[in-house]
């Protein structure tokens, strides 16, 4: 098996027609690789097979750049199940079926390739890409060193840390794989429409009023916004815009949304739970607005351009929206959180100074701004704002 010399010499892919793409992380990373899996299909004509984990099946089937989809449960990410050897080699044996011409292996910043690299390896794949910090020596065909997050001695802080789709186009890219159009794209249903519209109606929502989608709920605390934060900035939005508020999540953050429906009273809905992927992807596309965490709602709204205003906690700074109209209102959370120590070490150098939590002023003024963009039809009746 060929080395990498010491500049890096990248391998010829235009025969590669058979690609698969290691990928197991959250939902919205998943989404993020949809440009540069479009790159991947459309520069060598390929069929692309992603490896997934069980909660990123259901978003993979919706990505247009994708044909066939793996789940398993890699015991280098944050599992649901025990995963023994027995499973892996089981995994090896099932690569090594699917005579893949190559392998594309994504990972964040602050992950390590290099388990993925030994899987694709194990599996006989004979061309294999992916950012790495050490060299990776064999196990790599086509090693990219990762200089994220970069120093920048000038500052004597760590800087440049890319947005996450950028930065899979640029690992792509490396081996000559670009592609026309850089935006997200999932898969749309208009026949499920009147589903989602049946479902709203059950919960009260007037589908001839406007509407605002929120989603409060996050898999991970140091991503949440303040409970009471939500509730002063959902009143004063249904005061404001003279709309509906839609609250939205999982099935397991339905007492979240209906404590918030509680305690806003008229004129919001709890509808946690109330929908699968493919409607909620229809629901997010009708709707004017979506104000949401950093979660993977807001690369659904990115991927069908509806405009979103994010409460970022400064937890992954490559998470941001991407290539769609979009407000980022950011918030420190606390750094005990955080079990990754590059990520602490990047966030304390990037974020030095405080950045405070956004007001409900903050998030109407932001909410003014995009609907006057993107929505006139939205404001113009009501016209209070005078920020």
């Amino acid at each position: 098996m060929r080395l990498l010399n010491s500049e890096n010499t990248m391998t010829n892919w235009e025969s590669c027609k058979n690609i698969l793409c290691i990928l197991p992380d959250n939902v919205g990373d998943l989404i993020m690789t949809g440009p540069a899996l479009g790159a991947l299909k459309e520069s060598f004509g390929a069929h692309i097979t992603v490896i997934v984990s069980p909660k990123g099946e259901d978003t993979a089937k919706h990505m247009p750049e994708v044909d066939d989809v793996m789940i398993f449960d890699l015991p280098w990410m944050k599992v649901h199940d025990d995963t023994d050897m027995i499973d892996i080699n089981y995994l090896v044996e099932d690569l090594k079926r699917g005579k893949f011409d190559a392998a594309v292996i994504f990972t964040m910043y602050n992950q390590n390739s290099m388990p993925a690299a030994l899987l694709s390896y194990l599996a006989g794949i004979p061309k294999r890409l992916a950012y790495c910090r050490e060299n990776p020596y064999q196990l790599l065909t086509d090693w990219i060193p990762d200089h994220e997050p970069e120093w920048d001695a000038s500052r004597e802080h760590y800087s440049f840390i890319k947005q996450q789709a950028k930065r899979g186009l640029d690992l792509v890219k490396n081996v000559n794989a670009v592609v026309g159009c850089e935006r997200f794209a999932l898969k749309k249903n208009e026949e499920l429409w009147p589903n989602v519209k049946n479902k709203l109606t059950a919960v009260g929502v007037d589908m001839d009023r406007k509407w605002i989608l929120m989603h409060p709920g996050v898999n991970d605390v140091k991503r949440a916004y303040p409970i009471d934060e939500w509730i002063d900035a959902g009143k004063k939005i249904i005061e404001e815009f003279d709309c509906q508020i839609i609250f939205t999540g999982s099935a397991d953050e339905k007492p979240l949304t209906d404590y918030l429906q509680d305690n806003i009273g008229a004129n919001s809905f709890s509808a946690a739970g109330f929908f699968n992927l493919s409607e909620f992807i229809l629901l997010i596309d009708r709707s004017p607005l979506v104000i949401s965490v950093n979660t993977g709602t807001i690369h659904i709204a990115s991927a069908v351009s509806t405009p979103v205003i994010v409460l970022y906690a400064l937890a992954n700074p490559q998470h941001t929206p991407w290539r769609s109209p979009c407000k980022v209102l950011k918030f420190e959370n606390p750094a005990k959180l955080h079990n990754s120590e590059i990520i602490q070490f990047a966030n304390n150098q990037l974020f030095y100074n405080e950045v405070k939590t956004p007001s409900t002023g903050d998030i109407l003024k932001a909410a003014w701004e995009l609907l006057r963009c993107t929505s006139p039809e939205f404001v113009e009746p009501t016209l209070k704002y005078t920020g």
